[in-house]
């Protein structure tokens, strides 16, 4: 979402995320930044966490506090595999907006661009994949949940992907490390009982993202889209919504599912 659309909603009254405060893992580009623009438009604050590129997420950030007078997005560096670093993520968020946690969008995520059969993954690969996309995942949730709690309920969103429904060759760490996703957050929405918290995964289909695009070739890409029923790759913009309708309260009997959102393409 532009800059400007994001000003234009958040001069709105009433807005659904009024002043929530939202956590998006991985979002200084590609669907997690235009996840965080979202929900900046829809009235949240927003963290914006990176892992490495720095100038990526401080553009974010600019983009979402331009349109106030008053400071509603932050970057914090993280890496969420790390467990000490989730939680001064969460401390930081909480000490910028002094307020408790109420959104944990986890959209940080690895792929590798190789796309080797699992007989060709080695083993340092395997452990890069799980150690980002599940183990992170696990940090967050469980971090997540916990502060959350304080704020009597909220939402917990993973992105996981439609990959896990497919079981296409060629993906079998990548798969294997977002399905553990989202048998996790099934059992979490469950154990989540009595809290007021939701816990629900978003699986997107192919994106056109530069994570998508990463050591592909034209017949690759052609080949996803030849799949898809609506006959093109996803966007950002295709994402991001159905990820701000989860994280408001229209959403509240949603809970424990993954919304695969991928234009029919599984």
């Amino acid at each position: 979402m532009a800059a400007e659309n994001v000003a234009q909603s958040s001069q709105g009254q009433n807005l659904p995320l009024q002043d929530r405060v939202a956590i998006v893992t991985g979002s200084s580009r590609g669907i997690g930044k235009a996840i965080a623009l979202h929900l900046a438009s829809l009235g949240a604050k927003l963290v914006v966490n990176y892992s490495s590129n720095s100038t990526q997420a401080e553009d974010v950030v600019s983009q979402i506090n331009s349109t106030s007078n008053s400071r509603r997005a932050i970057a914090v560096k993280a890496n969420v595999s790390d467990p000490d670093q989730v939680k001064s993520l969460f401390d930081a968020a909480e000490s910028a907006f002094q307020s408790p946690v109420n959104i944990l969008v986890n959209s940080a995520g690895v792929l590798d661009g190789k796309y080797p059969s699992i007989l060709n993954t080695t083993l340092e690969d395997f452990d890069r994949t799980f150690d980002v996309n599940a183990r992170g995942a696990f940090l967050c949730c469980k971090e997540g949940a916990n502060r959350i709690k304080r704020g009597g309920g909220g939402r917990i969103i993973c992105l996981t992907s439609s990959l896990a429904a497919s079981f296409k060759p060629g993906y079998g760490a990548y798969t294997a490390s977002k399905a553990a996703v989202e048998a996790m957050v099934k059992i979490l929405a469950k154990e989540l009982k009595g809290t007021g918290i939701t816990a629900n995964c978003v699986a997107p289909g192919p994106v056109a993202t530069d994570m998508f695009y990463d050591g592909k070739t034209e017949e690759m890409i052609n080949r996803a889209i030849n799949e898809c029923p609506l006959g093109r790759l996803g966007q950002t913009e295709d994402i991001a919504p159905v990820v701000g309708f989860l994280a408001g309260d229209a959403s509240e009997w949603v809970n424990g599912q993954i919304l695969r959102v991928n234009g029919g393409y599984v």
